[in-house]
């Protein structure tokens, strides 16, 4: 599958259900601790590569919804919140704003009223992936060109 191409989750017996989101329980990059579902500020460094700092942050701009605290005040992030890290660290690779960002995240607390600006928001991400990736394919042709003439001429 490439980056333009879509798919759903193979149809189920259950007519009645609605296809799979593929997007919605991506694999995840490192292993979690099995029945594991409180990590501290370092674990999840670990598991996402983000800074403490990043992570501090995205809960100030409110990317990130509530992190629960322990009993000491120190942060608990649960799977939840490492799968929405893990989308929102796709979505910064896509070079959506982070204004963005943070209207999407303030829409998905807003509840499913809000389905119709969320996909907005993500099509208009997605053709600004598209036309990036045709810079990039236009570049790589220039670039080719450019390795072929050396490779042909004269040592």
């Amino acid at each position: 599958m490439t980056v333009m191409q879509t798919s759903t989750a193979a149809p189920t017996q259950q007519s009645d259900r609605a296809p799979a989101d593929i997007c919605s329980a991506p694999p995840r990059r490192h292993p979690r601790p099995e029945g594991q579902d409180h990590y501290t500020i370092s674990e999840v460094v670990a598991f996402t590569g983000l800074t403490a700092h990043t992570l501090r942050w995205y809960e100030r701009i409110g990317l990130m919804s509530h992190i629960d605290r322990s009993h000491t005040g120190q942060r608990r992030y649960s799977n939840s919140d490492l799968d929405w890290l893990d989308f929102v660290t796709k979505l910064r690779l896509t070079g959506m704003p982070v204004a963005d960002m943070v209207r999407y995240a303030e829409l998905v607390r807003e509840g499913d009223g809000t389905y119709l600006e969320r996909r907005e928001l993500l099509e208009q991400t997605r053709r600004d992936v598209v036309a990036r990736i045709a810079e990039l394919h236009d570049t790589l042709s220039v670039l080719d060109r450019k390795i072929s003439f050396y490779g042909t001429s004269g040592s």
